[in-house]
């Protein structure tokens, strides 16, 4: 096995890891935004608002992509394999 292959599995890994993260990273973030502005505008200052409505949005993100975020990981895993198979 060759520098490249290991580069080119790494980087396949690290592009995988980036789009199964993104979708619930970029949902908690909107949510969080919108519940400190709602706090900012409406004085109540309570940490464990913004918990609730996180968990909710990331567990719908997770129902909705989950099958994808799965395909995903299922691409990673045939395309390692490949390589393995190559390497004969």
């Amino acid at each position: 096995m060759t520098i490249s292959q290991i580069m080119e599995i790494l980087q396949a890994a690290m592009l995988a890891a980036i789009k199964i993260a993104a979708p619930i990273l970029i949902t908690s973030i909107a949510v969080g935004l919108i519940i400190a502005i709602f706090q900012a505008a409406t004085q109540i200052h309570e940490q464990t608002i913004t918990f609730v409505p996180k968990l909710f949005a990331i567990v719908v993100v997770l129902l909705v992509m989950g099958s994808w975020m799965l395909q995903v990981l299922v691409d990673l895993v045939n395309y390692i394999f490949n390589i393995i198979v190559k390497l004969n």
